[in-house]
């Protein structure tokens, strides 16, 4: 900072505000709703918005993975549903045994996310094109396989209906514990130390960061690459499995429209649309404020229209904030000399002040004296600075427009 030659780039970082706006948004959302919505704060408004996030949420986890490597996954959704589909009619018609039909629901969708990673990172399709493609055929899938017949998974308390406890346990006086949260935050946790901890968290990162660097640097840019697409199958087929768990009654061609509240969550949480950055547990708040916008605007008798309006409206808000956040993130400014001179004495007095937290009782007066002179000291010659820079900002203007008048 002392070097004159030296132009010093300070980035706008922000991103103790940036983390914290989603968590706000949720409280605030979810209190408005409480205060003017018709019997939304309640004990069963809250289970049905935890039941509701289940399989969003694993969609979304899976989704995250993806969009950090800088790709899309528009199939999620209706991967998930024709692997729920095609597991219930393994139950249903072919007379599989439930553990059996609940394995066929990953296969199916992690193989679906496995074709996805082949159609992006070894030939090379956009990852919109390839994924909307995968979209139709898993549409397709579903409806083919179940021949357009609905799919119904055993009713809770008979002898199948076991998998349904692991997402709600309801006691012997029908009260409804929602555990499939647990199984939710526990999936996101081990995601978390995937993303953080891992050599594939690093080198996902690395992919959505800089796709050729991350090549010259000796990573397998197409194997994991895949792999992300492979995760978001995976969890897709979870998220079929709770689905089941919690509806029971699977329809063919369903699933359009659930990726869009998945992406939405991702990028409301502060996953990056442009790739490199992205937090698990920011997908989680997202979901959770997706969860609540879909339970609340019911409660103010908005119809379905007003619901599907506003869904809209979110997820263009949660692209323009992933624009906005990654200008912020990426702008530089040149600290001017009041900013420096600043900068410096802001310093020197977190310094005093950690000493005047030890020092005894006789120091602390004089620390305090010095303090309250450093602090006026850098308010009048900061200020003092600052009407300087801008007299000279002002006389450079002046000279620019006689120069451009001649």
């Amino acid at each position: 900072m002392k070097t004159d030659d030296t132009i010093e780039l300070k980035k706008k970082k922000g991103l103790s505000l940036q983390k914290m706006l989603a968590p706000l948004a949720l409280v605030i959302i979810y209190a408005f709703f409480s205060l003017f919505g018709r019997n939304f704060f309640s004990y069963i408004t809250l289970v049905n918005i935890l039941d509701s996030s289940y399989y969003i949420g694993f969609l979304a986890i899976g989704v995250t993975f993806v969009i950090i490597t800088g790709g899309i996954d528009l199939s999620c959704g209706t991967v998930m549903m024709a692997a729920t589909i095609i597991g219930g009619t393994a139950y249903k018609t072919w007379g599989w045994p439930m553990w059996l039909s609940l394995i066929l629901i990953i296969i199916v969708a992690t193989s679906f996310g496995l074709f996805n990673g082949i159609l992006v990172s070894r030939l090379k399709l956009p990852p919109f094109i390839a994924t909307l493609g995968t979209m139709m055929i898993s549409l397709g899938t579903g409806s083919i396989v179940s021949n357009v017949r609905s799919a119904t998974f055993p009713a809770r308390g008979s002898a199948d209906s076991w998998f349904k406890g692991i997402f709600k346990f309801i006691t012997e006086d029908n009260t409804s514990y929602p555990t499939g949260a647990i199984v939710l935050f526990g999936t996101a946790f081990i995601a978390y130390i995937i993303l953080t901890r891992t050599k594939m968290g690093r080198y996902i990162f690395a992919v959505g960061s800089n796709k050729e660097a991350a090549r010259l640097s000796g990573i397998d840019v197409a194997k994991w690459e895949m792999m992300a697409y492979v995760i978001s199958g995976f969890l897709a087929g979870i998220g079929g499995i709770a689905f089941a768990a919690v509806y029971t009654t699977v329809m063919p061609a369903q699933g359009q429209g659930f990726e869009l509240y998945a992406i939405a969550g991702a990028v409301i949480g502060g996953t990056s649309l442009s790739g490199g950055a992205g937090s698990v547990f920011g997908t989680m708040i997202g979901v959770y404020i997706m969860s609540v916008l879909r339970a609340g605007l019911p409660s103010m008798d908005l119809q379905s229209q007003y619901q599907t309006f506003f869904t809209g409206v979110v997820v263009l808000g949660a692209v323009m904030l992933d624009i906005y956040r990654t200008k912020k993130s990426s702008e530089v400014r040149i600290l001017s000399d009041s900013d420096k001179y600043k900068e410096e004495m802001l310093a020197k007095i977190s310094q005093l002040k950690a000493k005047e937290s030890v020092a005894d009782i006789a120091d602390k007066k004089a620390l305090q004296s010095e303090l309250a002179d450093l602090r006026r000291e850098m308010r009048t010659q900061y200020r003092t600075l600052r009407r300087e820079e801008k007299a000279q900002r002002a006389a450079l203007r002046k000279k620019e427009k006689e120069f451009s008048k001649k």
